[in-house]
This record gives structure tokens, sequence and C-alpha cells, in this order.
């Protein structure tokens, strides 16, 4: 048995608590991180050999376990986990963006890390833990790192700052945002506001990053005091003679490709031929060497490398760009609406090369989605999907259900758009959007917003505001010390450079952020800028929108199903369901609507046509109506006593008509003037404390 360490140190008014070596004792690293109750077991482990690849080989796991919230999965048939929800790949993927800058990405062995949540406690979120738990599991390993990182997360209640708000505190603030790197810099940045300026967002992400700076410190104490002794694994680099000769051999081809080429097709075809022609070349001059396959495997790295340097050095030094665009210009825009007959609503936005479609469809509130997971189950009348299909980038390949990038991306459009959505109560409907992905050349998720707020627009959506996005690149020199920004990227830069930073926001401020760097990370100054440079690019691209489509239209589209709303007595409610469901299904059949029914008694009708709607109405209302007095019907006589007659008023509801109440005659024989069936006018009289209505025919 190894000795158990434990640490400690406050973190957001929380003690945030470190045990290792008593669990998972067979893994290269091992942390329990426990913060409040809630508890996560990581692991981290590394292959004993590398695989033939040409990339890091990185994984991230973030494993929900229902026990952990004292659950029991709610599918009647399949009772244990299985594929990670929507919400767990978003935090593997946080995790994943912010170690992978700090690892050699030469490393060929296969790292895997495991966040397994163990224990949840419905007020701390288990993905800062968790990202914590990851960089300490690999800080006392044997697997080379380059760290300690730390996150945290930051919200805004009352004008203030709120340090890992837990989940009550999350739901009062102005917006939610995790910021993750190292100690000097940030590499991460995850964002969700209410159209928040820009000085707010700097000023949260400073305040982050000095919080979460005391958490380095703590890692970097636990690995000093347990002394890691780092494993020696293979790098492989082809030897300097080669390389040299690989580098004459390209020359200046790989910069004529890259800025001589007549779009991203075009240089995409004339890189497989170059680089087949070095395979030729390598095979044809070192057809007995060892490592001709490695060597063979690592040219798209080798190429990579140069392209690196080739896109940084024009960038800094002559401020060129492949496309001639000057640093801060904005690609081509292309803008419809409207695009297609059938849909309830549809835009197209394009950027240059990058093409999103968007198509908007409106339903019934009964159409909202059930997300069950670990940490909460709710109902999601709003969403975005995001399709990424192989030919958007002039490939082959499978088609199938998303991937993560496809759910990251689904995501970052969906939070960004989602503080402009209409409430439930304003506009009853279910909203889906889905952005097809038709071309892509730099930033397909931010053309997705655009898209979006296209769709919305065109389909008569209530939205707030109109929400934009832009990508923000960089090219860093190679000692930190100078910059130049990027806007709107195409894949060359976003894939050579060093930084993809998408905002998305209104003309009112920001709404959502993502940041990836490939670089150690951004200072303050470079993140100012790109807020800055982010802020101006979309209030343009707002304008070009405005010029196609400048509020939402008035009328739903005409294939648009209608949603109409009423307010009944929840007392009344089993009055429109019937016994086993009888009188709601009846009205169901009867006139072709969808009925949706609160435990408030807020009912919502659906329909594709407003005759079967009001018909629906009519019943609901005849239904659950509660008379007043003062009120005069037409009712039908239902039952003859000797003391009065029995009025049905509507269905479900009765009066009583007292004898005296008949006439200012006598009357002896109540059948002497009225008989079962008989229509009559009546009032009402009274209402007594039992709901017993009585009625009179003398008014």
């Amino acid at each position: 048995m190894a000795e158990i360490k434990k640490f400690s140190t406050e973190y957001g008014g929380r003690e945030l608590e470190i045990e290792i070596g008593k669990l998972a004792g067979q893994a290269d690293g091992a942390i329990f991180i426990k913060y409040g109750d809630t508890s996560v077991l990581v692991t981290a482990v590394m292959s004993d050999f590398p695989r033939n690849v040409n990339y890091m080989p990185l994984t991230v796991d973030y494993e929900e376990r229902y026990y952990a919230a004292g659950k029991i999965k709610g599918s009647r048939w399949i009772k244990r986990e299985t594929r990670p929800g929507e919400e767990a790949i978003l935090h593997a993927r946080v995790i994943d963006r912010t170690l992978r800058p700090r690892f050699d990405q030469r490393i060929r062995n296969d790292i895997q890390i495991v966040a397994t949540i163990l224990s949840f406690d419905n007020e701390n979120d288990p993905d800062i833990p968790a990202l914590i738990g990851a960089s300490l599991a690999l800080m006392i390993s044997d697997i080379p790192f380059n760290g300690p990182v730390a996150g945290v997360r930051i919200g805004e209640i009352d004008g203030k700052l709120v340090l890992n708000p837990n989940y009550e505190e999350r739901k009062k603030s102005s917006f939610d945002l995790v910021v993750a790197g190292i100690d000097e810099k940030v590499n991460m940045l995850e964002f969700q506001g209410e159209q928040i300026p820009e000085d707010k967002v700097l000023k949260a992400i400073e305040f982050g990053h000095k919080e979460y700076r005391k958490i380095i410190e703590f890692q970097n104490s636990i690995a000093k005091e347990l002394k890691p002794k780092k494993r020696n694994i293979e790098i492989f680099e082809p030897d300097p003679k080669i390389l040299e000769e690989i580098k004459n051999f390209l020359g200046n081809k790989l910069e004529s490709i890259l800025y001589e080429s007549d779009g991203k097709a075009e240089a995409r075809d004339k890189l497989i031929i170059l680089k087949e022609s070095l395979a030729n070349f390598l095979k044809e001059n070192h057809s007995g060497h060892p490592h001709l396959d490695k060597i063979l495997s690592e040219t798209e790295n080798i190429f990579g490398r140069e392209l690196d340097e080739i896109v940084r050095k024009n960038i800094l030094e002559k401020e060129k760009r492949s496309d001639g665009r000057k640093l801060d210009q904005l690609r081509p825009l292309s803008i419809e609406v409207g695009v297609l007959p059938r849909t309830h609503g549809s835009g197209i936005f394009q950027r240059g090369e990058t093409q999103v479609l968007n198509i908007l469809t409106l339903g019934s509130p009964g159409k909202e989605q059930w997300i069950e997971e670990m940490e909460t189950e709710k109902k999601k009348y709003f969403m975005h999907h995001y399709n990424f299909p192989p030919y958007s980038s002039g490939e082959t390949g499978r088609i199938g259900f998303p991937g993560r990038r496809e759910i990251g991306h689904g995501a970052l459009a969906e939070k960004s758009l989602e503080p402009v959505i209409p409430t439930k109560e304003n506009f009853p409907y279910t909203i889906r959007l889905v952005s097809e992905t038709l071309s892509s050349n730099g930033s397909t998720s931010m053309a997705s917003v655009c898209a979006s707020t296209l769709a919305l627009m065109d389909g008569g959506v209530p939205i707030k505001e109109l929400v934009a996005g832009i990508s923000i690149g960089l090219a860093l020199s190679p000692d930190g010390k100078k910059f130049k920004l990027l806007t709107d990227i195409q894949g060359e830069e976003d894939h050579h450079g060093d930084m993809d930073f998408k905002v998305a926001g209104t003309k009112n401020g920001i709404t959502g952020i993502q940041l990836d760097v490939k670089t150690e990370g951004l200072t303050k100054e470079i993140i100012e800028e790109a807020l800055e440079q982010a802020k101006k690019t979309r209030l343009k691209i707002l304008e070009e929108m405005k010029k196609v489509i400048t509020s939402p239209r008035a009328e739903l589209s005409p294939f648009a199903p209608r949603v109409y709303k009423i307010q009944i007595n929840p007392e009344k409610i089993r009055n429109v369901i019937g016994p086993g469901g009888k009188i709601i299904n009846e009205i169901v059949a009867q006139t072709g609507v969808n009925i949706d029914i609160e435990d408030s008694g807020l009912v919502f009708v659906t329909s594709e046509k407003e005759e079967g709607a009001k018909k629906a109405l009519e019943w609901i209302n005849n239904l659950t109506r509660e008379v007043k007095a003062g009120e005069i019907f037409e009712g039908v006589v239902v039952k003859i006593m000797d003391f009065g007659a029995f009025v049905e008023l509507f269905p479900k509801q009765d009066g009583l008509v007292h004898i005296s109440e008949i006439s200012d005659k006598r009357i002896d024989k109540i059948s002497d003037i009225m008989k079962v069936g008989d229509m009559v006018k009546v009032k009402v009289k009274k209402i007594d404390d039992q709901g017993r209505v009585s009625l009179t025919m003398k008014f």
C-alpha cells in the first residue's frame, strides 16, 4: 500500500481537499479531489510505447456516474451509463483545451485523462475540481507535462464578482465565465453572458486569473513535496541531415502554394501533390533507412512546422496574409433569408469560403427536449444543433452521430444565442435551430451564430437583439514579445496561427466566448485588444445583416404551427384530462390539435389550422370555466326535483333553480312548468362556500 498524502487549501470560501495514494494505485497519477461534497477521481496514464501516428494522442474523458447524485437512470430499459451526455463532453473539451498546449506536441505515446465523478452535492460543479485534478494527476505522475494549470468559474451578482458560484448563485448571475491557464497567462476561456460590455468581461478574466494562480502555487507545493521522477520517452525527430534535405527539397514551394493558390481547395490539392513528391524523394534517397516509415509519418508535421513559420513570419514582419487582406479586414459577406420554401425560417451566412445554412423549426411546448444527466434534469425549449459533413471541407468521411467537435460548436452557438431568445411565457414555442456547414474555411461556429440569427428573424421569432460572431487569430513571435491580431481567420491561419478567439454578441455586448490557443497562453494586453477587435468587426457584420433583414418578421411562416395559451384553475386540470385521459384524447381526435398542460394550469393548444384551435379552446373553456354571480346563461334542464330544477350551464357545471326562483307566481308542481331537456334562460344569483350555484329565472 502506498503512503496516503492529504493536502487542502481554501478556494472561493470552501475547502479544496486533495488525497493521493489511496485510490487507483496502478494509474501513473491519481488524485481524489473534493470540493464541498462534490468528489472527483482523476487519473492520468501514458502508454509504454509510442504509436506510429503524426499527432499527440491525448484523450480526456469525463465520466458522470448517476450514483454520484443518488440517482438511477430514468430509462425503462437501460439503467447503466452509456454514451456521455453533452454536458460531460463539453466539460471534457474544457479540460482538454487547457491541458493540450502544455505537452510537447512531438509525444506519440497515448495519454489518457479520466475524470470520474464519484459524489455530487448539487451545489458545486465538478468541472473545476476535475480540471485541477487533471493537472495535479499529471504533475505527480512520471508523464512529461509542462504544468501546472488551473481554472476557476466567475459569476456576477448585483454588480459584484463571485468566485466559483454554486448552482443557485449561477442562476442569479449575469454571466458564467470559466478562466484557465498557467501562472502568468490565460490559455482557455468559456463565457456566456447577458450582453456584457467588453470592459466588464476583461475585468472578470483578470479577477479569475488572479484567483486561480493560488491553485497553481498549491499544486507546485504538492509536486515539490512528492518529487515525481519524469519518464524518459522517445521523441522522434529525423536526423538534421534529412531535415536539411527536406527543407532544400521544399524550397519556396510551400510559400508559393500558400500565397498564390486560388482558394482553399486549390491549395489543398497542391499540398497533396507536394507531399507525394516529397515521399517519393525520401524513398528514392533513403530506401534502406531504418526509420523511413517514421520519417514519412512525420512529414505532415514537418510541413506543418514550416507553414507555421511562414505564416507567422509574413504576418509579423510584413502584415501579409495569404488572401491579401489587411490584418483587420473582414472577408466578403453574402447574406440571405427565406431560402427554403417550406421551412419555418431559414438563412444563409457566407464569409469568404465559409458558408452555413441555418434552418428554424417551431414546435409545440410539448416538443421540449428532456435532459436527464447526473447534474440535472430539466426541460429545454431552445436548442441549436450543428452539422459538419465531410463535403464541407472537400473530403469524404463518416456521417453519423455528431462527434465532440460538432457538439462543442453547436453548444457554443447555442449559448451565444440563448440570451436573446424570448421566454417561453412570451413566445410559447419549442425552438430548434440546425446549422448545416456547407463550406468550411475558418470559424464555422461563428458563421452558425450569424446564420441562426437570420433564420430566427426570418421565422418571426421575437429575439431581443441580433447576434453575430467572429474569430480573432494571433501570430506571436518566438520570444513572445511581439504579436499581431488577425480578424476573421481562415483555415490555415487557424491551423498555423497561435489562437482561435471566438467572440459572439450583440451591439450592446458579449453573449459568448470560446478561446483555444496553441501557444503557452495570452497576456492581458492580447486579450484586451482581441476583444476590442472582435467588437469592431461584430458591429460591421451586424450592420450588413440589417441590410437584409432589420427585425423579426411580423408574422410566422404559414407552415409553422400556431400556439394559443389559456390559464385555467389548476384544480380543474382533471376536467380537461378526464378519467384515463379520455376527454383530452377526444378533444385532440376531433380537433387535430396538440394540448400541453402545466401544473400551474397554463394550457397550450398547438394547431396548424386556426379552426381546430378555436374549437379546442372553446371546448377547454367550457370544461373549466367558473361561473360568476350575475352571469346569464341559456342552459339545459337536466334534472327535476320537488324543490327545484337543475340546469346545466356548460359541461360539468350545473346550478339549481329553486322553485321559488322560477316565477313570481306560485308554482305547485315544477313538471307543469318545465321538463328535462328544455332550454331555459337563467341568471347566477350566488355561489356558496362549497361552490354550489344558485340560479334564478326572475330577472
